[in-house]
């Protein structure tokens, strides 16, 4: 055991660099701060949603009803994304470590906390309050590890009460106007692509320089997929086949995608920002990426009418929990702990969530009052209930994230060849990948 963790330990120091890098974790800053009280009688609670945020409401109000109902204080201390995610595995270790905290989930990260035991089995918690009751199963899978910290595992170490997933936000006034309908099927939306094209109009809002351009790659792997191929590439059941039809398919397809003009030529080198704000602007019609921009756009993405759709004809499509609740093992008040957990999963905080233009797990739809935020629950509730959540490309690995931008950057600017494209991340997912397998 103590090699392992040795070995752990030394992969962390990649992990977090890696994680930080990715941007595919939503972080904001956290409000509020809070006294020096540990006493048996206060929850010591970390998280960093940002006040405004969905998440960082829903809480809010979970902490009124927790003090209200216990009689106990919330000591909420401000930590940002990147405290927790470089200090946890010293922080944890001491008696500074707090009673709950918000953790990003996956095998590097939750799962390396779990298989270190640094965070606690929650999974009597689990059996005491129901919570696996109302998570679908896919949801359930970033929740449960196994020993050496593989997702999917028989032993509960978090709870998530958000989701996330990545779909195709399509501009409605921009289709009317091209005289086009919202796809439903891929004949449909390469359809779509091509009408746009024939018109001098780029339709997709594209970023290769960060995660955007990684997540389409994955998606159209998942459109020739099936949950066989899921396990295989994120949580090791079998060798992934990189020059397989599925990674085949999809880096062929995504350098078609630039030959074709469906994306822009310069795409390596365009960041996040500029795609998400090129779909707010109107410039590009479509834009495939997170539920994490809905609340954005809401605010922004004021000059059109717009929808957020599973991408067409995929049953499998990118997706999660989101970060999880955990209870690091030296925490002083677990059953607090698990008490306030199970508030935040409660309907009405569940929907202020929702409301808020977050994608809560456990909202009864009558809740949710907004139309657009029921539009966004509808589609993922509709992901959820074909079992269709699939994680993201950079999980399996640490470090992973980078390979995918440099390699997927080579492939769409003619450097290499989809060939050599795939077997130079099948030779990093092997080496990040070995000490699972």
């Amino acid at each position: 055991m103590a090699q392992h963790h040795s070995r752990k330990t030394r992969r962390l120091i990649a992990v977090a660099a890696a994680i930080t890098a990715s941007g595919l974790a939503l972080a904001g800053c956290a409000g509020g701060g809070g006294g020096e009280a540990s006493s048996s009688n206060t929850l010591k609670l970390w998280h960093y949603e940002g006040a405004d945020s969905a998440m960082g409401k829903a809480w809010a109000e979970a902490i009124n009803v927790f003090e209200k109902e216990t009689g106990a204080k919330v000591e909420f201390e401000e930590k940002s994304f990147e405290q927790i995610q470089k200090t946890a595995s010293q922080v944890l270790d001491t008696d500074a470590a707090p009673d709950l905290m918000e953790f990003n989930k996956g095998n590097a990260t939750a799962g390396f906390l779990a298989s270190s035991g640094l965070i606690t089995d929650i999974s009597s918690a689990v059996d005491e309050y129901g919570w696996a009751d109302k998570l679908a199963p896919s949801l359930q899978t970033t929740a449960k590890y196994s020993d050496t910290g593989v997702m999917g595992g028989d032993k509960w170490y978090g709870i998530p009460n958000y989701g996330e997933f990545v779909g195709v936000y399509y501009n409605k006034d921009a289709f009317a106007a091209a005289g086009l309908q919202i796809p439903t099927t891929y004949a449909e939306f390469t359809a779509v692509l091509d009408a746009f094209v024939a018109k001098g109009i780029t339709p997709l809002a594209e970023a290769g320089a960060e995660y955007p351009l990684g997540q389409l790659w994955y998606q159209l792997a998942l459109a020739g997929g099936d949950r066989d191929f899921v396990n295989d590439y994120q949580l090791y059941k079998n060798p992934v086949d990189w020059q397989g039809k599925e990674i085949t398919s999809a880096s062929t397809t995504l350098k078609e995608y630039v030959d074709k003009g469906y994306i822009a030529k310069d795409v390596s080198s365009v960041k996040a920002e500029d795609a998400g704000v090129s779909f707010i602007n109107g410039t590009s019609p479509i834009f495939v990426s997170g539920s994490w921009w809905f609340g954005r756009f809401v605010e922004q993405a004021t000059g059109f009418d717009w929808t957020l759709k599973e991408f067409p004809g995929a049953d499998l499509s990118l997706g999660s929990s989101g970060n999880l609740w955990v209870v690091p093992e030296n925490a002083k008040n677990k059953d607090l702990a698990y008490k306030f957990i199970d508030i935040t999963m409660r309907p009405e905080i569940q929907a202020i969530i929702g409301n808020n233009g977050g994608v809560p797990v456990a909202a009864n739809p009558s809740d949710i009052t907004d139309p657009k935020s029921a539009e966004l629950i509808d589609t993922f509730n509709g992901i959820l209930a074909k079992d269709g959540l699939s994680f993201y490309p950079d999980w399996p690995a640490p470090g992973f994230y980078d390979v995918i931008v440099q390699q997927l950057q080579g492939l769409v600017t003619g450097v290499q060849d989809v060939q050599t494209t795939n077997a130079n991340l099948g030779k990093q997912y092997d080496e990040g990948t070995a000490e699972f397998r």
